[in-house]
């Protein structure tokens, strides 16, 4: 890896080049070896700027960072140029590939044969799982709940409180107009209200 380093109004300390040094470690992680790296370090007026800038195959990265030392400068920039190689990382990963070549259907057909090594005509077994017409029919267990059904009317509002409270996934209540109501608890923890007619 190639570092370029530029000064202006400043030398650059052995500190300073290892702390760059250690923070491209880093990023080589993240994109490879295959970058060329400028690192620009300048003071002015009592700010002290670093510049990092990154050559990955897809695009320069750039790293800014201006405070009021050096060290401080840098490893806000290294921190900025990680973040964004992390960004460009995950972003050529995710996008999707094209085909280099192109194939008419007999080439494509014939390659696949070669590959398969059915040049010759071979017959292949297959099992074919069927399905029967008619389900079979299990016995039914059937479970009396008592405390699923509110002997009373009530709101809507009593008959939530009353169903989280006796912990039930199906309550049933009338309303004070006696139509009767069912509230169902779905996988997700929401409750559903059934009006029946």
């Amino acid at each position: 890896m190639n570092v370029e380093y530029t000064a202006r109004k400043y030398e650059i300390t052995p500190t300073i080049r290892k702390e760059v040094e250690n923070g491209l470690n880093k990023i080589r992680k993240i994109l490879g070896d295959r970058f060329e790296t400028k690192v620009i370090l300048a003071v002015e007026k009592r700010r002290h700027k670093a510049e990092i800038t990154i050559n990955p195959p897809h695009g320069p990265i750039v790293g800014l960072a201006q405070t009021a030392d050096m060290a401080s400068a840098v490893s806000e920039a290294l921190d900025h140029l990680q973040k964004q190689a992390l960004k460009h990382k995950t972003k050529w990963i995710s996008k999707k590939r094209k085909a280099g070549k192109k194939f008419d259907g007999q080439s494509l057909e014939g390659n696949i044969e070669a590959a398969l090594g059915l040049a010759e005509n071979a017959t292949v077994s297959v099992l074919v799982h069927k399905f029967p017409s008619v389900a079979q029919t299990t016995e039914v267990h059937l479970v009396h709940a008592q405390d699923s059904v509110a002997l009373r009317p009530m709101t809507l509002e009593e008959a939530i409180k009353e169903a989280h409270f006796r912990d039930k996934d199906v309550f049933v209540f009338r309303d004070p107009k006696g139509r009767l109501i069912v509230l169902h608890r779905t996988r997700d923890g929401k409750m559903e209200l059934i009006e029946a007619p």
